[in-house]
């Protein structure tokens, strides 16, 4: 019987502190400007460019400074509204939303800028490029948009490092040469395959190793065979 390890630890928090800026830092610096009232933003970037961290991350800040935060996506249940105490309204994935959602959206952009809210939102794309309804599209392009850029890859080896050591992982140049050849270099996918390494390793309580990498994903295989 294997052992199954606990949680140890603080999951991260997704905050500025824990986002590397790489060559973001002006779309960072702008929202951490940001005040209510201010033109909307919107983010664009491919899966992994870390959109969603940095909203998240603004929520946090937001809330730290007494500010009560909208969010807004795909798993959000319709209807939406805006509470009277809101002052930042993020809307997360807006590629993905369907007409209904669309709708929605749109009714947030017109509501807060009757009430003088602040928008964040983001997408896969730029809002000229995303498949969704004009007046939407008009909205979520008003003000400023900033294409988030992928880390390179000293940065991304210096992101898997932190949250390594963070977790009080060794892990290997011969580990992260591995991680970054043999897997897309999606980091978000790469912090959830070092989540489930990490475990692993705990659960088999062997060290992080290339050797332990190829047993767990050839577990992983045997398992999703029908």
């Amino acid at each position: 019987m294997k052992q199954i390890p606990l949680s140890l630890g603080p999951e991260p928090t997704l905050s500025f502190d824990s986002f590397l800026p790489g060559a973001n830092a002006a779309a960072l610096a702008h929202l951490q400007g940001l005040s209510a009232g201010s033109p909307p933003v919107f983010l664009w970037g491919a899966h992994g460019s870390g959109k969603t961290h940095v909203l998240r991350a603004l929520a946090q800040r937001w809330q730290q400074q007494g500010g009560q935060v909208g969010w807004y996506d795909l798993n959000t249940p319709l209807p939406w509204g805006v509470d009277a105490n809101q002052s930042l309204l993020l809307m997360d994935d807006c590629d993905l939303f369907d007409a209904d959602r669309q709708h929605a959206a749109f009714a947030l952009f017109v509501e807060a800028a009757t009430l003088g809210l602040a928008v964040v939102a983001s997408g896969a794309l730029p809002p000229v490029d995303l498949a969704v309804r004009e007046d939407l599209r008009t909205r979520l392009g008003w003000g400023p948009v900033f294409g988030l850029q992928p880390l390179s890859e000293p940065e991304m080896r210096a992101a898997l490092r932190r949250e390594a050591d963070r977790r009080g992982i060794f892990l290997s140049d011969e580990v992260m040469d591995y991680l970054l050849t043999r897997f897309a270099r999606d980091l978000k996918h790469l912090m959830q395959l070092l989540d489930r390494l990490d475990v692993f390793a705990m659960s088999h309580k062997r060290g992080v190793t290339v050797p332990l990498l190829k047993q767990m994903l050839a577990d992983a295989d045997e398992e999703a065979k029908p």
